[in-house]
């Protein structure tokens, strides 16, 4: 890594394939399917904001557990903003942030590339399967 790419917290460029860059945990958190599906479904609602509950209602099969640490997560990031109505119970808001705007675009293209290639990718999983259960 070059000097400048350690220097992330300043605003420098990181380096993924410096094991200690941080990079790598950011690329952990934006790779997941929740990310995707709760950047899409906020971009999509956007300028507007979600409720915690209409975003879990449109994210099906995400747990609420998940969904409350995918979007602590985007909002400890700044992908997300939260607001919390002080009633009984809170009413949680999320809504998306022109820096998690940016990130729409390029999960939307592996998105797109995932529904795209899934056939062939379950049919090349596949035969690696039987050619792991012929030896």
């Amino acid at each position: 890594m070059t000097s400048s790419a350690a220097r992330t917290s300043d605003g420098a460029r990181g380096d993924v394939f410096d094991p200690q860059c941080p990079t790598r945990q950011l690329l952990d958190r934006i790779g997941t399917k929740w990310t995707s599906m709760a950047i899409k479904v906020l971009a999509e609602s956007s300028p507007d904001e979600v409720r915690f509950a209409e975003l879990q209602r449109r994210m099906a099969g995400v747990s609420q557990k998940m969904l409350s640490v995918t979007l602590r997560n985007l909002a400890r990031d700044g992908l997300v903003s939260r607001r919390v109505e002080p009633t009984v119970p809170p009413r949680v808001h999320y809504r998306i942030t022109d820096l998690g705007l940016s990130l729409e675009v390029p999960l939307a293209m592996v998105r797109a590339w995932a529904e795209e290639h899934m056939a062939e990718i379950n049919r090349a999983h596949q035969i690696g399967q039987e050619a792991v259960s012929d030896r």
